[in-house]
């Protein structure tokens, strides 16, 4: 590892009333803490200022401005964490329009999940996801965190019941997202990786 940590935005996906989203990204900045290469921001769909469609050349200009606050922010990050829930076998709408609304941003980072929900814990909208970065050209790590029957996995006050196995998991998704991170940001500074846009 060099000795400047790494720029790391945590992107909390959900933004329904009532989420359990910012339990699990609670959880999530606590274990951060326990890792040097990092220096976390957070970035939360709901406080975000996007809309659930896609880019659109009649988009306000507070939605704009929006984006463009984000894009500086995101531009400077090193990697990302999607904190996501699963919604009928897949992602929020709230995520995917953060993540179109931004092309270069992700270009040659990497990214791991946490995610949870009822059985799959999130899983298939973690699969999903995977496709949909791989098409923004950044890299995913393979080991994730996941939370089955989430609301039964934390107590009253939103700590974990059973805290053994997610730290190993966050510990291993981590580690993993520390080594692509320190990686790519070296190889993106010794050549700038280009990419052939596919948007429309």
């Amino acid at each position: 590892m060099t000795d400047t940590p790494l720029r790391l935005v945590v992107l909390i996906g959900s933004h329904r009333e009532g989420r359990f989203a910012p339990t699990v990204a609670r959880w999530l900045l606590a274990q951060l803490e326990q890792h040097a290469d990092f220096d976390v921001e957070v970035i939360d769909a709901a406080q975000a200022g996007l809309n659930a469609e896609g880019p659109s050349p009649t988009a306000s200009l507070p939605m704009l401005e929006a984006v463009g606050a984000l894009a500086a922010r995101m531009d400077a990050a090193d990697a990302f964490v999607v904190v996501t829930p699963e919604y009928n076998h897949s992602y929020p709408a709230s995520l995917k329009s953060l993540i179109d609304w931004h092309r270069t941003q992700w270009q040659a980072k990497p990214i791991g999940f946490v995610s949870y929900g009822g059985m799959s814990g999130g899983l298939r909208a973690v699969e999903h996801l995977r496709q949909i970065f791989a098409e923004l050209h950044a890299v995913t790590v393979r080991d994730t965190v996941s939370f089955h029957q989430a609301w039964e996995r934390f107590d009253e006050q939103g700590e974990v019941r059973d805290t053994e196995g997610p730290a190993l998991a966050a510990k291993a998704m981590l580690d993993q997202l520390a080594w692509w991170g320190t990686t790519l940001r070296t190889a993106r500074a010794e050549r700038p990786y280009v990419a052939q846009s596919t948007g429309v």
